[in-house]
């Protein structure tokens, strides 16, 4: 009897074995290779987001302490100035703050006095505005209300443009105004010499339209 397949079993034995063992050699590899990647790979990862985490809390720190130098915050501001004519006038507000870049000031609770020092005084108070210094205009809005300290009429509209060189007030957003001698309702409006004469006008439909209370006329 012949030993030949015995044989050939053995040795097809010993492939299969010498192929396990050479597969789980690499696997066995492979894990010794991630088990020292992973760890390295998380070092790496949180070590990133750390320094991005910091960089970006020095580089905001670092803008809002730029910007905050380059701002001129003022506390109960006062900017007094003279018309064409040499009449005075004083902007005053709650607060300013100058823009950097504009040079423009932003007005919180803007208080306008013209013709100050004179026998009539016209002021405009608003919840907010802006001085062009360069521009000689300050505007101001929304809730915009001027009132003329000689006829007691007041007028209530959306927003007033005032130009510093001439005294000269606008507004074309609209214009209500109530006063010992009546009511009046226009498009647009203009002061002049300091309250002296004020304009209205209409556009397209909105006519102007006022009411006249003669009783009071006396």
């Amino acid at each position: 009897m012949s030993n030949e397949p015995v044989e050939t079993r053995k040795a097809e034995d010993e492939a299969r074995v010498a192929a396990t063992a050479s597969a789980f050699r690499a696997r066995s590899r492979r894990v010794q290779l991630l088990r020292r990647l992973l760890p390295m790979m998380i070092l790496v990862l949180a070590g990133g987001t750390i320094s991005w985490i910091v960089l970006r809390t020095v580089m905001s720190d670092v803008e809002r302490k730029a910007g905050t130098s380059r701002e001129v915050r003022l506390d109960n501001p006062m900017f007094h100035g003279q018309d064409a004519q040499g009449r005075s006038f004083v902007i005053g507000a709650q607060g300013a703050v100058r823009d950097p870049n504009t040079g423009r000031f932003r007005l919180v609770g803007p208080a306008l006095r013209l013709n100050l020092g004179g026998r009539k005084v016209t002021t405009l108070t608003a919840d907010g505005g802006e001085y062009n210094e360069a521009a000689k205009t300050v505007t101001i809005g929304p809730n915009v209300r001027i009132s003329d300290g000689g006829s007691g009429f007041t007028l209530v509209t959306p927003e007033a443009v005032v130009n510093t060189a001439t005294g000269v007030v606008t507004g074309s957003k609209g214009v209500q105004g109530n006063g010992p001698l009546g009511t009046i309702n226009a498009s647009s409006y203009a002061i002049y010499d300091q309250g002296e004469r004020v304009v209205f006008s209409g556009s397209g439909d909105n006519k102007v339209r006022g009411t006249i209370n003669p009783s009071r006329s006396n």
